[in-house]
């Protein structure tokens, strides 16, 4: 497998028209590409981020329905304000080829402590950077929502029928990104002009990755393999429309008790599926699903087994403008039946939720979310084999941008 992440990369390089031959200065597109590359590295380097405190205790019916994955806040005893994300981020056109983003979480874990979220650099293929390698850890191209940055969102958590397939939707590897630069404009615009886009993760994206999610050491001495393609299109009306699809396949170690020396750990997974995205303008519509197999917990043979996975969601939200206030009604549907692999025994999932919610910004600094949740969740493993929780309740987030 090294050898084969050698030849990739090697000719992905040397695919690049005139690569090596081009003057670095007189190649970049544009004036101000210029400008930034004649000062020192350090003057290039922004500072932004955002942070996030949440209170799920209104109108909660069942302290037993938890989401562990989603917020640690929710049900149990841990009823309190709670910070979410508490992110910075430092960026920067380094070089007129090199991009570099480093983005540490000051409450992870929900205990407020420190852990990388992103760690990564670009490196420019050629003059107008529309062929990338990007090396480090960063997110996996897997799904529209898993992309989008918590920060633009509108519903709270991910989806659990994706967000099952990448913990922290990020990992250790090599990633292959292309698009024209118009392309790669419009995916910026769709994000700076508040419409909720996913950010710029090109228009066909390879990439090979460690495969046991951020954070976390390898285990196997097996990549995973990932690639997505998607085209933002914009109709005459100036509607954007983003079809999507996306695959990974790759081995996987679980977190189980050993209970023989025979009993299976490493288990082989992929996923596939497809996205709709129609952008916002005003009225918006969302749609995921993907197919797959991985491990599980089976409650009847109390052992985790290869099995069938299945999930997606479906999302409608309108942009109502108030004078100076926009408020984003928003609901959403989401279902997940599979194994999540990176919880104790690959924890067995039935999920059912609806969610009803608003977002609103008084301005782009300030925003307060909203959310009732009704929810029907089966999660179950060797400790607690028979575990179904219903009920609802009220969410509230508010966040700052700076």
């Amino acid at each position: 497998m090294n050898k084969f992440v050698i030849m990739i990369i090697i000719l992905m390089v040397y695919t690049m028209d005139g690569f090596s031959n081009i003057d670095p200065v007189d190649s970049i597109a544009s004036e101000e590409m210029k400008t930034i590359i004649r000062k020192p590295w350090y003057e290039t380097i922004q500072l932004r981020g955002y942070a996030q405190m949440r209170y799920n205790g209104f109108f909660e019916t069942n302290p037993d329905l938890q989401c562990a994955q989603c917020d640690r806040s929710w049900g149990g005893d841990a009823d309190g304000f709670f910070f979410r994300r508490i992110r910075l981020i430092f960026s920067g056109q380094i070089h007129e080829r090199v991009f570099m983003y480093i983005q540490p979480d000051l409450a992870s874990g929900g205990n407020n402590t420190a852990q990388i979220r992103d760690a990564y650099f670009d490196l420019g293929l050629d003059a107008k950077q529309e062929f990338r390698l990007r090396i480090g850890q960063s997110k996996v191209p897997f799904g529209f929502e898993n992309l989008q940055s918590s920060q633009n969102r509108l519903p709270l958590d991910r989806h659990d029928g994706m967000n099952s397939a990448v913990l922290n939707e990020r990992d250790l590897g090599v990633f292959f990104y292309y698009a024209p630069s118009e392309i790669r404009k419009r995916f910026n615009y769709l994000v700076n002009s508040g419409l909720k886009g996913s950010g710029d993760y090109g228009m066909f994206g390879l990439g090979l990755y460690n495969g046991q999610t951020a954070n976390l050491p390898e285990q196997n001495r097996n990549f995973h393999v990932v690639s997505r393609a998607t085209y933002p299109f914009e109709l005459a009306s100036g509607q954007i429309i983003e079809a999507s699809f996306q695959a990974y396949t790759g081995k996987f170690v679980i977190n189980r008790e050993m209970k023989t020396d025979t009993d299976q750990t490493e288990f082989e997974e992929f996923r596939y599926g497809p996205t709709f995205v129609m952008y916002p303008q005003p009225f918006g519509f969302q749609a995921e699903f993907n197919w797959g197999r991985g491990p599980e917990y089976d409650p009847e043979l109390d052992d985790v087994v290869d099995a069938p996975l299945r999930g997606g969601y479906i999302l409608a939200n309108y942009f109502y403008e108030a004078g100076k206030h926009l408020f984003i009604p928003f609901t959403r549907y989401h279902y997940y039946q599979g194994g999540k692999k990176f919880e104790f025994d690959a924890t067995r999932h039935r999920v059912r939720e609806l969610e009803i919610g608003v977002e609103w910004q008084p301005h782009r600094n300030f925003e307060l979310v909203a959310m009732y949740t009704i929810s029907d969740r089966t999660f179950e493993n060797s400790l607690n084999p028979d575990n179904r929780q219903k009920g609802s309740l009220l969410r509230l987030q508010a966040q700052v941008n700076f």
